[in-house]
């Protein structure tokens, strides 16, 4: 079955970098790009359990006569089929409903608030929803177009984390790009494969993972710095306690504030492919 890809398109400069992001994963993955074009400043993913609301910032409406003209352009510039995506069903008037069933999301750090404002680390409060309830991972491109010609993943040994590595053993097939595990050891550098294998996934990590870099000491950010500029780094989010919003754990919250290359994040809900 040919996955499919959810991008939001921001008529913007800035929107046409992530769309060339999104139609660059669309082809290394052999999937289906689906564009949804904006015409009202809010819209509802309806997950299993959860429903979403989306506020998108004003810039997502701007011009919107050149907005599909602009997105078909782009897309087909990219050697991908563009497939749009008009809403069928709506809660309200101007409140459509954006179906979940994908299985990818391509989605910037924050999705509003205008784009002058954002740190680069910072990850917007809908953007942590969405990772909170979705059971598809979400493509957080960079801020300017950057093809990425191999996989790194970071590896902690939590739930999340392995979900994360299934999908990097995943990719890594689809791709045939170079694999490569990070891992900043908080136990014995064994106990990490241990894991592994017991997961029952010692062959992928034998045969697929080029490169297993543990780093038993140094600062965290001081040794991001050997992480492959051209690298899509996937990692995993989860939940903190009663708190209904997604939040980073320490560690992965310094990655992603610190690294300007393609991120692939899973959530709690995310259901592995393996």
């Amino acid at each position: 079955m040919i996955p499919r890809i959810l991008h939001i398109f921001q008529n913007t400069p800035l929107g046409r970098e992530s769309l060339l992001q999104a139609a660059y994963f669309s082809k290394q993955l052999e999937a289906s790009l689906i564009v949804y074009i904006p015409q009202h400043i809010k819209f509802l993913m309806y997950f299993d359990n959860d429903v979403v609301q989306i506020d998108l910032d004003p810039s997502y409406l701007y011009s919107p006569d050149t907005a599909k003209d602009h997105a078909a352009e782009i897309i087909k510039e990219a050697g991908v089929e563009p497939l749009f995506l008009e809403p069928k069903h709506f809660t309200a008037s101007s409140l459509p409903d954006i179906p979940a069933d994908f299985d990818y999301m391509v989605c910037p750090r924050s999705i509003s608030d205008l784009s002058a404002k954002i740190g680069f680390g910072y990850v917007g409060a809908k953007v942590r929803n969405i990772f909170n309830a979705a059971r598809f991972p979400v493509l957080i491109p960079s801020y300017v177009y950057k093809p990425w010609k191999n996989i790194v993943v970071f590896y902690g040994g939590s739930a999340n984390a392995s979900n994360a590595l299934k999908l990097g053993f995943q990719i890594r097939k689809e791709t045939r790009f170079p694999l490569n595990l990070f891992t900043y050891a908080e136990k014995a550098p064994g106990d990490y494969r241990k894991e592994i294998i017991n997961m029952g996934l010692e062959d992928d990590l034998n045969r697929q993972v080029d490169n297993w870099r543990i780093f038993e000491s140094g600062n965290l950010v001081d040794n991001l710095y050997h992480v492959p500029h051209d690298a899509l780094v996937i990692l995993g989010a989860f939940a903190h306690g009663l708190l209904r919003n997604i939040m980073f754990g320490s560690k992965l919250e310094k990655i992603q504030a610190a690294l300007a290359n393609n991120l692939l994040v899973v959530g709690p809900k995310y259901s592995a492919p393996i």
